[in-house]
This record gives structure tokens, C-alpha cells and sequence, in this order.
């Protein structure tokens, strides 16, 4: 039985064996920049490379500048308000005293607090004011004023119009 099995070990190798001698053939040698022809990388990487070439060749992106001015004020000359109530205000170090101003709502709908220039007022709540900006730098959050001797606020020193 092994002797069969013997005899059928030997013809199955030798048909194998010429088999392979008939199936390798010699390739020639590829330089590797051919081989490697149809790599391509992910997206975020020929992203990347994208972004740099445009920033190579226009220059970097460019930026809108932020506006530091927050105000409700800022663009426009005057606002008609109506003063909410009025407020005491007390420096910042190093000044000392206590200023007069007034919460005013503002024809847009924003509330700011309004500073009242000179000795004296006569505003009380529901009094329409004209408000122009500019911030007074002693105080905390004024940054508008109001004009003295329009609508409802009667002018400075008691000065006659």
C-alpha cells in the first residue's frame, strides 16, 4: 500500500515542479516611482497641501479687522432717548465725587447709561433727552452723554436759550 502511495507522491511532485518552472518568468526590474504611480493620500492631507498652495500663491487670507468699539452708539452722530431713571456713579480710583447719570433707552430699543454734564439737572424719569457718544473714561460702562438744552433737559448754569 505504501509502495502505491509512493509511486503516486513521486508523479504528483514532478507534475507540480513543472508547473512552477513553467509559471516564473524573470520580470524586469520597474524604477519605483512607477510602482508607487497610484498612490494617492486621504483627504485631509490633500486638503492641507491644497490650502498651502493657495496661501503660496495669493498671499494669506485676508482678515476682516474686528471692531473694538461696542457701543450702541458707534456710527451714528445722535439718539433720541427716553431717560428710565436717573443714577449716581462713583469713580474709579483716582478720582472721588459722585457723578450724575442716566439710563436711557434709546430710540433703537438699547439701554445705556448716559453721562449729564455741568452743575445740575432737572431729568426725571419719562424726560426725552438727545444722547450723543463718547465715553467718560473715570466711570464704569458710560459711554455716551447728554446734550444739554434739548427736548426735556433744560441747559447748563441755568443759562437761558
Amino acid at each position: 500500500m505504501f509502495s502505491r502511495l509512493g509511486g503516486l507522491l513521486t508523479g504528483l511532485s514532478s507534475t507540480i515542479s513543472h508547473s512552477i518552472r513553467a509559471t516564473t518568468q524573470i520580470v524586469p526590474a520597474t524604477p519605483i516611482t512607477t510602482q508607487f504611480a497610484t498612490f494617492s493620500t486621504s483627504f485631509p492631507a490633500w486638503r492641507n497641501n491644497f490650502l498651502q498652495f493657495i496661501h503660496y500663491r495669493n498671499g494669506p487670507p485676508k482678515r476682516r479687522a474686528r471692531s473694538k468699539d461696542k457701543s450702541p452708539i458707534s456710527g451714528y452722530s445722535h439718539f433720541k432717548g427716553i431717560v428710565l431713571k436717573t443714577v449716581i456713579r462713583h469713580p474709579k480710583k483716582p478720582n472721588s465725587g459722585n457723578r450724575k447719570c442716566a439710563i436711557v433707552r434709546l430710540s433703537t430699543g438699547a439701554e445705556v447709561c448716559a453721562y449729564i454734564p455741568n452743575v445740575g439737572h432737572n431729568l426725571q424719569e419719562h424726560s426725552q433727552v438727545l444722547v450723543k457718544g463718547g465715553r467718560r473714561r473715570d466711570l464704569i460702562s458710560v459711554k455716551a452723554n447728554i446734550v444739554r438744552g434739548k427736548f426735556d433737559c433744560a441747559p447748563a448754569g441755568g443759562a437761558r436759550k
